[in-house]
């Protein structure tokens, strides 16, 4: 059975600056994310994963490709009534919980703020029921609408921007590393919160983050990210237990390990760029095994091929 397509990314491309200060954040990505699924971004600072999320947001403009949500573009100049409709169904959980939310405005604000835009209609009384519905879903008591942020730990200001999202009944929330300025004590609670309200809703994931030993818990597929390019794209455990692409098991080899004797004793792999000799074919998209893209070219290729038959 085919699967739906919620959202796709062709040849996508975000370029910042002009002439001598142009700036290549995103080259050329291409994926597909299925309704109902998690599907994971990684990369190291700087490679382009949160433009790429910001560009599907259309908070960043697109200077190549196109973006297709429910098979409708999205990207570019779009109609009113579409426009509503990105801004309703997609949503954003911001990766610093302090700076997302406004400080001079009360938690029930900063909620129903999507709410008073795209629903100008709905009653005050109707509204706030929302928000504290919105509050009891993320594990916060509804009497918390009237606090300000600045009354909050970390991890319950991340809850209020997953209440924000979630009071638009969204079917796409882009989540940009959600958990990262988070303590390791509160980031299992948040993970688990997002899991809970994905099985709960049906909603569709987009998982920012760099560090794979989170995407392991989280997401159905992964694709990996290097300055501005996908270098190699599979379903989580087998990109995990199978990784191809150099850059791949480099990060792969920074994830701490529980035991401090075969933390010690491991290997870290640094990737060198050199390893890859493009001098006289450049590297194209192709897929290895069923579902596993990597970016090569046809000498490479044949040999990540001779690392599945040993």
């Amino acid at each position: 059975m085919e699967r739906e397509v919620l959202l796709e990314v062709k040849d996508l491309s975000v370029v910042f600056g002009e002439r001598r200060r142009k700036y290549e954040a995103v080259n050329k990505v291409n994926f597909k994310i299925y309704k109902g699924e998690t599907f994971g971004l990684v990369g190291e600072s700087g490679s382009g994963k949160t433009t790429i999320g910001r560009a599907i947001m259309r908070i960043v403009k697109t200077s190549g490709g196109e973006i297709f949500y429910k098979g409708e573009k999205i990207n570019g100049v779009i109609s009113r009534k579409l426009d509503h409709k990105v801004i309703k169904e997609i949503q954003m959980i911001f990766q610093d919980p302090q700076a997302s939310l406004n400080e001079r405005a009360k938690v029930n604000d900063i909620i129903s703020e999507g709410l008073m835009n795209l629903e100008p209609g709905l009653r005050k009384r109707d509204r706030e029921k929302r928000v504290q519905q919105a509050l009891c879903d993320v594990g916060l008591l509804p009497e918390f609408a009237g606090r300000f942020p600045h009354e909050f730990s970390g991890g319950q200001r991340q809850r209020i921007g997953i209440a924000r999202a979630l009071i638009m009944n969204p079917d796409f929330i882009i989540a940009d590393e959600p958990i990262s300025a988070l303590d390791v004590s509160v980031r299992a609670q948040v993970l688990n919160l997002l899991t809970k309200m994905q099985k709960k809703r049906q909603i569709t994931y987009l998982f920012i983050a760099h560090d794979l030993s989170v995407m392991r818990f989280i997401t159905d597929r992964i694709a990996v990210i290097r300055k501005g390019e996908i270098v190699e794209m599979a379903e989580t455990e087998e990109l995990i237990a199978h990784a191809l692409h150099p850059y791949t098991r480099a990060l792969l080899s920074a994830i701490p390990m529980p035991d401090p004797k075969r933390e010690k004793h491991k290997k870290l792999l640094v990737y060198d760029p050199s390893v890859h000799d493009y001098s006289k074919e450049k590297p194209f998209w192709q897929e290895i095994r069923p579902d596993h893209f990597v970016l090569a070219n046809r000498k490479e290729a044949e040999e990540y091929k001779k690392l599945y038959v040993r």
